[in-house]
């Protein structure tokens, strides 16, 4: 009986002894692939740290707004390993260097008014203003409608968006910028109401278009002529119609003052902006890359590079349909050539290749539909497959609200781009211009503005065989890249030559860079704030 006892207490014994060698064994199996993988990790650098799955899709945000969708970031293993460690003191230097944002020389905003600048005057009627095109065409141009109205001592009435445009947007003022901040945070300078007083609705209106590019003395004296017989002016279109150069300095600063702080979005895109912003920076600093290869664009500009034959023949049946598209003739090529087309996807990935950012740079798209979708987008996706966007970030229900208009969702990619690290423009169009100036506003944030028609000789080459991706290609790009990345310097004015019109084409736009209107060194900004208080 006490052998059997003794039999069962040493078979005990040995299972429990075995037991805990395994146990022993597992502990330190999983505590080696844990001091590997911690180690692997900490030698990154902290932007190329990428969120576990559960910190993208479990975090809790503030608010209401909550990460509603899991969205698992791209695996390390999936990149190219050579671009997975920073090795040395070069490789680091490097590293910093490509998201090293250009020196602001000391240039901070200045667009407080002038000592000599006056209260509002009393108003002798009310202009009303339907801005025309799309988000970033009719920012600039209600802007400018702010500083009109100054001019001409009107009440501006809250503008009427573009309804009509190729996007087909029924967004009200109120449904993409907040509104009440508009009215009252200029209120020193015009008065602004929202509607047109109910008397005045079937009174008789003075319909302009106003001249483009006009100064103080047209709007003075010829517009303002008109309230000697009408009580409204109805301006019917807002896009340029005011200088960018040679104005008095306290109507560009009130334009300042307007575009940079006045008319900001509503808070609805706001919130939304922001969170997008801090799930872009969750996997370390990013690229926003405005990328405007989407149908309207393309048809536009008669650029057909790497389309297909029936694509090129679809683009060509929208210009010709869209009656206020004047020019319908356009040769490919020559566009091309010129350095009039936005880059191809493909194009924009062999140069963010060429100007050193590695394949694991998180990229965010800021577009509308990218024309031929996946087909067009593979090879910039296999470039950098981290390549985000706004419906990827946000949850089906969180984009909901805007989704149907383009203006309130091209309001979430300029706030997203506005904040990046990085911006690169495909193509300088409205928003482009508007992203460049507000980063230049804020500090000079880098923006990288690509050599287009020089870029199209390069890439030709290399579809000629004559050139490869490596080493030379990239020390070209980057050479002639070295001086377009935001850097601070006056607007430019017109090219030397033009004549009439043409020559305020040629112009830089006011709003694609402040400088030296509402941007000052920051002695000279302290000095005149101080004379001011003593003023």
């Amino acid at each position: 009986m006490q052998r059997r006892r003794l039999r069962v207490s040493s078979l005990s014994l040995m299972r429990w002894l075995l037991s805990c060698a395994i146990g022993a064994i597992a502990l330190g199996a999983l505590m080696a692939v844990h001091v590997f993988s911690f180690s692997t990790v900490r030698s990154l650098s902290d932007a190329f740290k990428f969120p576990e799955q559960c910190e993208i899709g479990c975090r809790r945000w503030g608010g209401e707004l909550r990460w509603a969708q899991e969205l698992a970031p791209p695996k390390l293993s999936k990149l190219p390993t050579s671009t997975q460690k920073l090795g040395g003191a070069k490789e680091v230097s490097q590293f910093k260097k490509l998201w090293k944002p250009p020196s602001r020389r000391d240039f901070v905003p200045c667009v407080e008014p002038t000592s000599s600048y006056l209260p509002r005057s009393e108003s002798r009627g009310y202009l009303l203003v339907y801005a025309n095109g799309g988000l970033n065409q009719m920012r600039a141009g209600i802007c400018d409608m702010v500083a009109v109205a100054r001019l001409i001592n009107a009440t501006l009435v809250v503008p009427r968006l573009d309804k009509n445009s190729f996007w087909q947007d029924s967004s009200n003022f109120s449904d993409v910028f907040d509104e009440e901040h508009f009215i009252h945070s200029l209120s020193s300078d015009v008065k602004i109401i929202k509607k047109l007083p109910k008397e005045l609705k079937g009174t008789t209106k003075a319909i302009m278009q106003f001249r483009s590019w006009s100064g103080v003395e047209y709007y003075q004296d010829e517009i303002s002529r008109l309230w000697d017989d009408y009580l409204v002016i109805l301006a019917a279109k807002s896009d340029s119609r005011l200088a960018n150069n040679k104005l008095p300095s306290d109507i560009q600063k009130l334009r300042c003052r307007a575009f940079y702080k006045a008319l900001r979005f509503a808070p609805q895109i706001e919130a939304l902006g922001k969170l997008l912003v801090e799930r872009m920076r969750s996997y370390g600093p990013y690229i926003a890359l405005h990328l405007r290869y989407e149908k309207d664009m393309l048809a536009f500009s008669g650029c057909t590079y790497g389309l297909s034959p029936a694509e090129a023949d679809e683009l060509a049946r929208i210009r010709e349909n869209i009656s206020y598209w004047k020019v319908k003739d356009i040769d490919p090529q020559e566009q091309r050539t010129k350095g009039y087309c936005p880059l191809t996807p493909k194009e924009v990935g062999i140069f963010l290749s060429s100007l050193g950012y590695p394949s694991n740079t998180p990229v965010y798209v800021a577009a509308g539909e990218i024309y031929g979708g996946d087909s067009h987008m593979a090879e910039l996706e296999a470039r950098f497959p981290i390549l985000m966007s706004k419906e990827k970030l946000a949850s089906a229900d969180e984009l909901k609200p805007f989704s149907h208009y383009a203006s309130q969702m091209a309001a979430l990619d300029y706030i997203v781009s506005v904040e990046s690290d990085v911006f690169i423009p495909s193509y300088s169009g409205n928003m482009a211009r508007a992203v460049e100036g507000h980063r230049r506003f804020l500090g000079h944030r880098k923006t990288i503005t690509p050599d287009r028609k020089t870029l199209v000789r390069l890439f030709d080459k290399i579809n000629q065989g004559s050139l490869k991706e490596g080493k030379k290609l990239s020390d070209a790009i980057s050479e002639i890249h070295k001086r377009r990345q935001g850097s601070p310097r006056k607007r430019r004015g017109p090219i030397s030559g033009s004549k009439g019109a043409q020559r305020f084409r040629t112009e830089e736009p006011f709003y694609e860079n402040p400088l030296p209107d509402c941007l000052c060194r920051r002695q000279e900004s302290q000095e005149w704030n101080g004379s001011l208080a003593n003023s």
